[in-house]
């Protein structure tokens, strides 16, 4: 008999409890579906989602009863608007929310989705939305026919360096990424389909079926060849995070100090030299429109 125990791992029922303020769980036969919301609605950005991304990305990936994962979001956006309240704080503690918050907490999620849950995992866009980087890092993505992705970064004053700079560098390559981040480019379904941003467009009503009968059809093969594929098709991803992720971040947050944009919801307010504008639909969508 050995001279210690095994620390208890957490169980579904405790964790699902414990991170019920930012996800609905649901787990069957293995398949856990992680679908993020604020307040039972659309998902709103926030410093305490950022946090709560990498610590149940660790959980999941501890859990040996996990299987597959599939990640989405509540109702028909996917990111669809900033917690003003949350990011607010931050003008008390700049350089303490930079580091602790956005540098830390922001890279611990890529970190995690990647190294930490190591079961295959399935990013589910259900429509339009900002920082879809978790969906598109996902082994398979698919979205609605009605998603929108677009990174706002540069728009709202902000160095696109956080995450979705990597996951449009490696899927659609150099020069598109180039362009995507420094114009705040739109991407509809169609065009996301056709630039390998995700596998599939589907209709919204047959949106979630489809999420399960993937990870149905992946959890059906044995076990320890399904888990060992995992690293195999990883290995971009962790040389693309070994590779920027850390950089890209430290240099968001150089700029961050010595610019000092807002992490803010503003509504209407106009963010170029050009005619583009943000609405107050835009904003709860996470995108652009450009003015007629």
């Amino acid at each position: 008999m050995s001279l210690t125990n095994y620390v208890p791992t957490p169980k579904f029922e405790e964790y699902r409890e414990l991170f019920k303020e930012h996800f609905v769980m649901e787990r069957r036969d293995g398949i856990i579906e992680l679908r993020m919301h604020t307040l039972g609605g659309d998902t709103q950005w926030s410093f305490e989602l950022h946090r709560a991304l990498w610590q149940v990305f660790q959980v999941v990936g501890t859990d040996p009863e996990n299987e597959v994962m599939i990640l989405t979001s509540t109702g028909d956006t996917w990111i669809a608007n900033i917690d003003d309240s949350s990011f607010s704080k931050e003008e008390d503690d700049r350089a303490g929310y930079s580091y602790e918050h956005m540098y830390y907490d922001g890279r611990r999620m890529m970190i995690s989705l990647i190294n930490d849950v190591e079961i295959p995992t399935i990013g589910v866009i259900p429509g339009p939305g900002a920082h879809t980087e978790f969906a598109l890092m996902c082994d398979i993505t698919i979205c609605s026919d009605n998603a929108v992705l677009v990174d706002p970064h540069l728009d709202l004053g902000l160095v696109p360096g956080d995450g979705i700079h990597s996951a449009f560098i490696e899927l659609m390559g150099v020069k598109r990424a180039a362009y995507a981040l420094l114009t705040c480019e739109i991407f509809d379904a169609q065009k996301a389909l056709e630039y390998g941003l995700v596998n599939e467009v589907v209709p919204r009503a047959q949106l979630d079926a489809r999420a399960w009968e993937l990870a149905e059809r992946i959890n059906a093969r044995k076990r320890t060849t399904r888990r060992m594929t995992v690293p195999v098709i990883r290995r971009p991803w962790k040389q693309r995070i070994a590779d920027d992720l850390d950089g890209g971040f430290g240099i968001e947050m150089h700029a961050y100090m010595c610019d000092s944009p807002e992490h803010r919801d503003r509504v209407g307010e106009t963010v170029t030299s050009r005619t583009d504008t943000f609405t107050a639909e835009d904003r709860k969508k996470g995108i652009r429109t450009t003015a007629a």
